[in-house]
């Protein structure tokens, strides 16, 4: 990075930290810090939501499952509008009646003390180790931009967001959301822009769309039944839902972003400004992963775009095998490129014959080209455990330090930045606003003042913090970030939103009978997941509805006992 570029990062970041800490300074009391100060209009609720959401790994990873996977990873969105129509409807003006500080208050009203916190340890469990993963994405830029170790810049890069979410809490979280959305989408519509320039002079657009749908990256709907398949229309609009719902609804980073609402009008046309923009967003994100993909056909690629990997192939160059599967995965690429120049000139020139051969002898090449590439990852992963080839989480990144030009790089850093801080902040802020007001208060300090419980969540807030930077230092990730965050949230989320359709529409189950529903349907979950190889969209649908139909059956067998669901709201 160049002077100019460090100037950009550094300078939009201080001054979005700077003005969330000028802008909160008077915020003293409990229900500023926890939930705003209850003046938020809907357009700042709808970009709080959206960037509380659209983390650093949103940012980062998802241009890179463009580039492997293409366009089908919009279906997992699909149901997101249905979950949010819903949301407005039934959750937000239950909790906006009731006045709560986090969801599960309600579940303890509703039924009763154990139900609440085993609603909110699911929560913490979950979203505390979600929050290491939004602590590595950023952690990868620092450690490719600068060389440095990727553990220095994880922790690094989490007391930063610790420190700027301690000192603000809620309020200073909603307040810079809207100016680090700006400086996220300023940067991607940027790269977007520059790498439709630095695409070759006779590749018109449609000459860019046909490549891309000829190597199979724009099938954005699959209309499969098959539940093996990670990414379907059905498991999109089905499983989906449910995640969302789940997410939107029940976990407290998400809860509070809108119940710090001026309004109920308010809160829910926040929510309906992202069922209309996140979809889009997704798409224009993985288009521009696409758009990358297509890029590289006429550029060479690294054999692995994860820089420790790179480096490690330079340092063993002296390993005849390593090296040959470098020499002929550019031999290949070779071979491509020149197959697709020559499809080219043949479509513009309408020899239909000529350019079907030439795109298919490409195709071929590419294909044999990805093989030498699986090959190489497992040879890598024999020689060593910590070899991974993680290359969606490093493409984004690579083309950014590699292509384009000095002030841009430093913008589209800040943006990723923006978004970890953002998003961290607002986890953070949820997980020490959940200890404090569903354990800390109910259980060891009965009479805790609201400048105490201030503190409380303060400490609450470095605590979980450094869980997260722990979870980020020793976390193995199988899959690539965006993926892996979406895996860990289907694990949970199904359970705790089972725990809110009793408590809303299945009014005569009591606290006992969905307890120990929550506890079994949680554990067939983890059960499921290990031992059921299908696509983890649908593990939402299956723990929430194992959660309502199981309490049902119990609530039955507990009526016997006298015990009932009278604590209706």
């Amino acid at each position: 990075m160049s002077p100019l570029d460090f100037v950009v990062l550094i300078g939009s970041m201080l001054a979005i930290a700077a003005y969330g800490v000028w802008h909160t300074r008077g915020n003293r009391g409990l229900n500023t810090y926890l939930k705003g100060d209850s003046k938020t209009a809907w357009f700042a609720i709808g970009l709080s939501v959206m960037a509380t959401q659209a983390s650093a790994i949103t940012f980062l990873s998802t241009p890179g499952q463009g580039y492997l996977d293409g366009l089908g990873f919009v279906q997992i969105y699909f149901g997101m509008p249905v979950a949010l129509i819903i949301i407005a409807a039934v959750f937000l003006p239950i909790f906006r009646r009731l006045n709560v500080y986090t969801a599960y208050e309600y579940l303890g009203r509703r039924f009763d003390k154990k139900t609440r916190l085993l609603g909110a340890a699911l929560f913490l469990v979950q979203r505390g180790l979600g929050a290491g993963l939004t602590i590595y994405a950023p952690s990868i830029v620092l450690a490719t931009v600068f060389g440095w170790p990727l553990d220095l810049t994880i922790i690094s890069s989490g007391l930063v967001v610790i420190v700027y979410t301690v000192m603000g809490g809620s309020s200073a979280v909603t307040v810079t959301q809207k100016y680090q959305l700006a400086v996220i989408f300023a940067g991607m519509v940027t790269a977007f822009c520059l790498v439709i320039v630095k695409l070759p002079a006779g590749l018109s657009f449609t000459d860019t769309f046909a490549l891309a749908g000829g190597f199979h990256k724009l099938n954005a709907i699959d209309f499969s039944t098959d539940v093996h398949q990670r990414y379907t229309f059905w498991s999109g609009m089905l499983g989906g839902t449910f995640l969302m719902l789940a997410y939107f609804g029940t976990d407290q980073s998400q809860v509070q972003r809108y119940l710090g609402g001026a309004s109920l009008r308010e809160g829910r046309l926040g929510l309906m400004f992202n069922a209309i923009c996140k979809i889009p967003m997704q798409f224009f994100i993985l288009l521009l992963g696409v758009l990358i993909f297509v890029f590289y056909q006429f550029e060479q690629p690294p054999l692995f775009f994860n820089a420790a990997l790179n480096r490690y192939l330079a340092e063993h160059r002296s390993d005849e095998r390593l090296h040959a599967y470098e020499t002929d995965y550019q031999s290949l690429h070779d071979q491509t490129n020149q197959q697709l120049k020559d499809w080219l000139k043949a479509k513009h020139d309408g020899d239909r014959t000529a350019a079907a051969t030439a795109f298919a002898g490409a195709l071929t090449a590419h294909q044999q080209g990805e093989k030498i590439r699986e090959e190489a990852e497992k040879s890598l992963s024999q020689i060593s455990s910590t070899t991974t080839a993680t290359d969606a989480d490093y493409v984004f990144v690579t083309f950014i330090l590699h292509q384009l030009p000095h002030g841009v790089i430093g913008l589209l850093v800040a943006a990723f930045f923006a978004a970890a801080l953002s998003s961290k902040a607002a986890e953070l802020n949820a997980l020490g606003s959940s200890t404090t007001v569903d354990f800390y208060r109910p259980i060891i300090r009965h009479d805790a003042t609201d400048q105490h419980s201030l503190a409380a969540t303060k400490w609450f807030t470095a605590f979980w913090g450094l869980v997260a930077i722990a979870f980020a230092l020793y976390a193995h990730l199988v899959e690539n970030l965006i993926q892996a965050v979406n895996i860990l949230g289907s694990i949970f989320y199904g359970v705790m939103l089972g725990l809110f359709i009793v408590a809303f529409f299945i009014r005569h189950v009591g606290g006992s009978a969905v307890f120990w529903s929550a506890l079994v349907s949680q554990a067939l979950i983890f059960f499921l997941y290990f031992t059921l190889p299908i696509s983890y969209l649908w593990f939402p649908l299956i723990g929430s509805a194992t959660c309502v139909l199981l309490s049902i059956f119990l609530q039955s067998f507990f009526n016997r006992f006298g015990e009932t669901g009278e604590r209706n709201l």
